[in-house]
């Protein structure tokens, strides 16, 4: 727990609060964490740019599966986007489209029905639980392995298990969850890359698998 809890620290000096999900509604969260899978951020904005008039969930559920598609074209995958998107809105809507509703039924319940959503896996579900609903929760996703990984840790091979072993240890806090996940992402992204850049790290200190 201390290791993860040192690590959290240093990249928290380093980078200072991230303020993340970047949206302007939990709802827009939501729309965003279906439209970024296998995607760029770059795109996803571009996407949710052309959905602006429509970011409500009674204006969004007005609007037909085609014209969906064709607004969130940017983000790529757009047909099979706009399909998960109507089915998270139908799943949504069984809630009356009340977040406040879904924060009073436990984080397993609902990430459970989550992932009954065509289209919905671990790691949309773990940031829409985290950042929407304010359920702590650890992102294990592609970035946070390549970093744990390069730091030496034998990380289970599921997203689930190596999503447990962090969440058996780390305090129940959910600035914590919140920002931890924003950091491992902007490490990812300035050093700890494919091809990482090591001058300047902040974790340089406890690399083991620094590039020859």
């Amino acid at each position: 727990m201390h290791d993860f809890l040192k690590i959290f620290n240093k990249l928290y000096e380093y980078y200072g609060p991230q303020g993340w999900w970047p949206a302007e509604s939990a709802f827009e969260m939501m729309i965003g964490a279906i439209l970024v899978q296998n995607t760029s951020w770059r795109n996803v904005e571009k996407a949710l740019t052309n959905l602006k008039p429509f970011l409500e969930p009674e204006k969004l559920e007005k609007i037909s599966g085609e014209e969906l598609a064709e607004l969130i074209r940017p983000s790529g995958f757009f047909n099979i986007k706009a399909k998960r998107i109507k089915s998270y809105m139908e799943w949504f809507k069984t809630y009356d489209y009340d977040i406040q509703q879904i924060k009073k039924i436990d984080r397993v319940t609902i990430r459970e029905e989550l992932l009954s959503i065509k289209g919905i896996g671990p790691e949309t579900a773990g940031v829409i639980l985290l950042y929407a609903f304010d359920f702590p929760t650890f992102i294990a996703d592609a970035y946070a392995r390549r970093i744990f990984y390069r730091l030496g840790y034998d990380m289970p091979d599921s997203y689930d298990d190596f999503r447990m072993l962090f969440e058996a240890v780390l305090p129940k806090e959910l600035m914590l969850y919140n920002e931890y996940h924003a950091l491992l992402v902007e490490h990812a992204k300035e050093h700890c890359r494919k091809t990482p850049v090591c001058v300047g790290c902040p974790l340089f200190g406890n690399c083991i698998r620094k590039p020859a």
